[in-house]
């Protein structure tokens, strides 16, 4: 996938200051660590340093939610992060993503720790897995 292309499937999955324009994922490629797995509708970015990986981003296009694309994305973004060394991973997700958090929990992620307004109004939790 191109910056533009994650770019546009980014735009139908989040709105306002969520919403990555492509010149963010382009720097965002650029920098160190980072990697990006890919699905037929969808994509996890995240960023491996040391013994720590970060999922900075993850969409699915609407279209295709509830086909397991998004398990097995994640699954793969766990994968490409333990390849690259890190032992231990972090995201961010809304407190009010039910969608998102009920993936996580069921993928084994764990709240470590709460940003309140993190998301203009509202909260973000700060969720962990061990790899």
């Amino acid at each position: 996938m191109t910056p533009t292309d994650m770019a546009a499937l980014h735009g139908l999955c989040f709105s306002g200051t969520a919403c990555w324009p492509a010149e963010a994922f382009a720097r965002t490629l650029e920098g160190r660590g980072i990697f990006v797995v890919e699905a037929a509708g969808g994509f996890a970015l995240g960023r491996a340093v040391a013994d720590e990986a970060e999922l900075l981003t993850f969409a699915v296009h609407p279209d295709r939610r509830r086909l397991g694309i998004g398990r097995d994305l994640l699954e793969r973004f766990e994968a490409a992060a333990r390849d690259r060394g890190a032992v231990s991973a972090y995201l961010e997700v809304a407190a009010d993503n039910d969608a998102a958090r009920a993936l996580y929990a069921g993928a084994g992620w764990d709240v470590a720790g709460r940003r309140a307004g993190y998301y203009g109004a509202g909260d973000a939790l700060i969720l962990r897995k061990a790899l």
